[in-house]
């Protein structure tokens, strides 16, 4: 029930935020990451998936609600192990999480969502990962998620934490 609620408001916030700011669209594409961030961007790397991949998703209108439309990209991550990297959005308070979001861009206040569903992968871990501000990577099974009930669009589970 916690993470249905927890879920919900975040994705409330992204939807309330596309509707209140106009000049930076937001709950679409790679999330704004802050000049003013006390974060620097994640480094490039060529052993994750990028970020331009998973936030490239669109989305369609289907029976009033709003889904993915997933490209030749996203799907063919399906169900296969992948690497991803980024900054960790706890779900549930507390030091350790084994359940967190991962985001393409960290996170500049506590209430923010810092973009819409493309740019933000659920983890689910073998073990507890300890919360931290600097970019996580994990590797697991990746879901691409065609009608998730909250809204999500990626998963990874079985993850592990990588350097």
């Amino acid at each position: 029930m916690k993470r249905a609620v927890v879920l919900w408001a975040v994705l409330f916030a992204v939807s309330a935020g596309a509707q209140l700011s106009a000049p930076v669209p937001q709950g679409s594409g790679p999330g704004v990451h802050s000049p003013n961030s006390a974060f620097p961007p994640l480094p490039a790397r060529t052993d994750v998936v990028p970020w331009t991949v998973l936030t490239s998703a669109r989305t369609r209108v289907e029976n009033n609600r709003v889904l993915p439309a997933f490209e030749k990209a996203q799907l063919a991550l399906h169900d296969k192990m992948q690497r991803v990297q980024g900054f960790m959005m706890p779900i549930e308070p507390g030091e350790k999480h084994t359940h967190f979001l991962l985001s393409s861009v960290p996170l500049t206040c506590p209430f923010c969502v810092p973009g819409g569903p493309e740019s933000m992968v659920e983890v689910k871990t073998k073990s507890p990962v300890q919360y931290t501000v600097d970019p996580v990577t994990v590797e697991g099974r990746f879901a691409v998620l065609s009608d998730d009930p909250y809204g999500l669009f990626y998963r990874i589970t079985e993850a592990v934490t990588l350097k």
